[in-house]
């Protein structure tokens, strides 16, 4: 392996779980815009009990998430997560096969439960909000060996002992000169910035939303303006100065930029159907963008073939069932045409 080609391109590292949809149309929205990493609300009537429309089943967690788009894309690629040895476990390792995903590094362990997310999906907008149980998850270690066969690691939202764990992946990555992309979890960045501020200097690519972004940077030692917080620009250059060499951050409805230090492309959403479920968009966008960058293209393209990810799967609820093949990307790139920045 040390002198030969490896097994896999990439390992995604982090979580794997069953998510189950429920869609809605009774709550209600707030605008709350002087709240710059919330400004839309959704409120239900306490002790109120609500209709939802239908019911849906995904396999979920971003590991898996970005593992399957990478695995319909035609990439040799493999999990590393955990689930349990129940019913749920079981199902979300048939589902990862079907996508092309190796589970040969995936732990099935019979002392835990498989993690479960319950997902209320607000049918005015497709937005949703998140009820996550972890279990699984939050005992997965990080053994070195597992992790050698492969040029990429892609670690994403972390749980468990996950400081511990991402120190062992970047000493790791050192140690045998693996590339690594990464894409840190909002309660990662809440419980230590300045952990995810050491890994994001270690970055090859890093993935993100703006919020994340914000949350990051407004912990800098000088203060920071609201305007200077709400300016993709300044975002993305920051992360660059502190180490990532390649940016792609996401803004919901309003799209997603790319950066590499020299330059900078922003591209609208461009849905295939209509949006039905944002869950998982920001892993769609993340998987096609990174194949992309796989193949040597330009940061421009990567982010055309994000977006073309991400507005397929919004078509659809989960993060799964929408994922584009080879084909059906480049059919779809030719139409969506990013604005350059810098």
């Amino acid at each position: 392996m040390l002198f030969g080609k490896r097994r896999y391109e990439v390992i995604c590292v982090g979580s794997t779980s069953k998510d189950v949809f429920f869609p809605t149309d009774e709550g209600v929205i707030i605008e709350t815009p002087e709240d710059i990493t919330s400004k839309e609300k959704i409120a239900f009537e306490m002790g109120g009990k609500f209709l939802a429309n239908n019911r849906y089943e995904s396999v979920g967690g971003v590991a898996a998430n970005i593992a399957s788009g990478l695995g319909r894309l035609g990439r040799h690629v493999a999990c590393y997560s955990k689930v349990g040895t129940d019913e749920m476990g079981r199902w979300a390792l048939d589902r990862l096969k079907e996508n092309g995903v190796s589970t040969k590094v995936l732990f099935s362990d019979a002392t835990v439960k498989t993690d479960l997310s319950a997902i209320v999906v607000i049918e005015q907008n497709g937005e949703r909000i998140i009820f996550h149980n972890r279990d699984a998850n939050e005992k997965l270690e990080i053994i070195e060996e597992k992790l050698l066969d492969t040029e990429w690691l892609f670690v994403s939202a972390l749980n468990g002992d996950w400081k511990g764990n991402l120190r062992k992946l970047l000493e790791m990555r050192k140690r045998h000169h693996l590339k690594f992309a990464f894409n840190p979890g909002q309660h990662n960045i809440k419980e230590d910035p300045r952990l995810v501020l050491q890994a994001i200097r270690q970055a090859d690519v890093l993935f993100l939303n703006k919020d994340e972004a914000i949350e990051l940077i407004m912990d800098s030692e000088n203060p920071l303006s609201a305007d200077e917080l709400d300016d993709e620009a300044f975002l993305l250059e920051t992360l660059h100065e502190i180490g990532a060499d390649v940016i792609g951050m996401t803004d919901g409805k309003r799209g997603a930029w790319s950066y590499d230090g020299i330059q900078m492309w922003h591209c609208p959403i461009r849905t295939r159907t209509g949006v039905v479920d944002s869950t998982g968009c920001g892993d769609a966008f993340g998987s096609g963008f990174f194949n992309a960058l796989l193949d040597g293209a330009s940061i421009d393209k990567a982010l055309r073939c994000g977006i073309a990810q991400s507005g397929s799967v919004v078509g659809f609820y989960g993060a799964i069932e929408g994922l584009l093949d080879m084909k059906t990307m480049n059919q779809l790139i030719k139409d969506i045409i990013p604005s350059r920045m810098r």
